[in-house]
């Protein structure tokens, strides 16, 4: 894994996202000036609603009002940050997914093997017809291809259903998209400079094989901030930026195999499992009444 690459690329990426949510916010009618938060009337028109001189389609009303709400509560900034990071979060797994071919419908959902556009986009009539992703209309999914022009509206409802498919068995990371977050879902990901585009050219395949990037790139995503608020009084927003650090894999293999796993092998004198082990440490020799006490200790705490 190449460490220089993730460590460029993800504070870049956290600006990119923070953009594009933000531009998205713009399109809602929604900014900040001052401090205060600017909101442009919606005016309902038949089953659309026209907000900024754009019209959309009314369910976005109700997730507008949604994420004005949110606004009010933690702040425009905030918000829009905790969004971008959101689908950061989500395309950075699906990326790792699809490399792997977790994904249950064996396409990829950001990238084509064949290059081109995305696999799950081309075949999106094949996905909604077999119920792949269940939420994928396929009347819709044909209407969108008939079109001839709709593949950025197209694939905006595959990487939703695809989202909402993961829900089932990742809510932790896939909660379910009918909010805010779907709102500002950035625009024209099919661009050649897209943040999707710019995610799968920066890091190559092969940087992928191991979960643990993942981690770094949440490590090297919020560097820049915590750069900003570590050392100083900092919201209750900004502690996770200023506290929180990635644990590589082999510290924690190193504290798990020197804790519960010394207290299994003390407890199993005749186990040879600690041999399997990288970084086990033999404790060190003690007088006969200390040994007592802790073979005392380890005893309790295995009934506990």
């Amino acid at each position: 894994m190449n460490k220089a690459k993730l460590k460029t690329y993800a504070p870049q990426a956290r600006k990119d996202f923070i953009a594009a949510v933000t531009a998205r916010a713009h399109r809602m009618g929604l900014d900040e000036q001052q401090g205060q938060l600017v909101i442009a009337p919606a005016e309902k028109s038949g089953d659309n609603v026209i907000i900024a001189g754009q019209s959309w389609p009314s369910k976005i009303s109700q997730q507008r009002e949604k994420l004005i709400e949110r606004m009010h509560k933690e702040g425009f900034k905030h918000t829009l940050e905790a969004i971008a990071y959101t689908w950061f979060n989500r395309f950075a797994a699906l990326r790792y997914m699809e490399i792997h071919n977790y994904l249950s419908h064996g396409y990829r959902a950001l990238s084509s093997r064949e290059g081109g556009l995305p696999e799950i986009l081309t075949q999106a009539a094949e996905l909604a017809q077999n119920r792949e992703l269940p939420d994928l209309n396929a009347s819709q999914v044909i209407e969108l291809k008939l079109a001839g022009d709709k593949d950025g509206e197209l694939y905006r409802l595959c990487l939703i259903a695809q989202c909402n498919a993961l829900s089932k068995v990742m809510p932790f990371l896939f909660e379910r998209i009918d909010d805010e977050t779907e709102l500002l879902l950035p625009d024209n990901l099919l661009l050649s400079d897209s943040v999707i585009a710019k995610l799968i050219a920066a890091i190559p395949e092969e940087d992928w094989q191991e979960v643990e990037i993942i981690g770094w790139l949440y490590q090297f995503y919020i560097s820049e901030k915590k750069d900003q608020v570590i050392g100083k009084v900092v919201n209750s927003e900004d502690i996770p930026a200023a506290t929180q650090l990635f644990t590589p894999n082999w510290i924690v293999q190193y504290l798990v195999q020197n804790s519960v796993g010394r207290l299994w092998c003390m407890a199993n004198p005749s186990s040879d499992l600690k041999r399997q082990w990288k970084y086990y440490i033999e404790p060190a020799e003690q007088t006969p009444e200390v040994q007592a006490q802790l073979e005392a200790l380890i005893k309790s705490r295995l009934n506990e």
